[in-house]
């Protein structure tokens, strides 16, 4: 009977243990964190990209060749993007540092494209308003 009364304190309070700190990005404690934080800033950035393209596409789905255009400049700049924040990697391979460094150039290069998508394919060339507002640029 004892077993199955520890098995259940050990279920019930299971979650207590589980549970995620709460990380404190603008001071993080260690590599690890450091890098989690990296990591949050280029999934944010690259969640603003994915709205921007969709938008691209869809404000410019009148013009099929425009938007084919559009795709395989997205699809030329990620393999760029990957060689380029790959190089990064590679410059930074000895230290503990070479993960960070990547996920910075990820990230930079991300907000970079995000804001060539808007200026290229979101604006109007006279004072009619964007289709979104301008995403920051760093």
């Amino acid at each position: 009977m004892n077993k199955y009364l520890f098995l259940v304190l050990v279920c019930v309070s299971f979650p207590t243990f589980a549970a995620k700190k709460v990380l404190d990005c603008d001071n993080p404690r260690n590599t690890l964190e450091i890098n989690e934080c990296a990591a949050g800033k280029l999934d944010s950035a690259q969640a603003e990209l994915s709205k921007y393209f969709t938008a691209s596409l869809e404000h410019n789905k009148e013009d099929p060749k425009l938007v084919k255009a559009i795709e395989q400049a997205q699809q030329d700049w990620e393999v760029y993007m990957k060689a380029q924040c790959s190089a990064v990697y590679t410059q930074w391979r000895d230290g503990t540092i070479r993960n960070v460094m990547a996920l910075d150039c990820k990230t930079q290069l991300t907000k970079e494209r995000t804001h060539d998508i808007w200026m290229h394919f979101l604006t109007y060339m006279d004072s009619t308003p964007p289709v979104l507002p301008e995403p920051p640029k760093n």
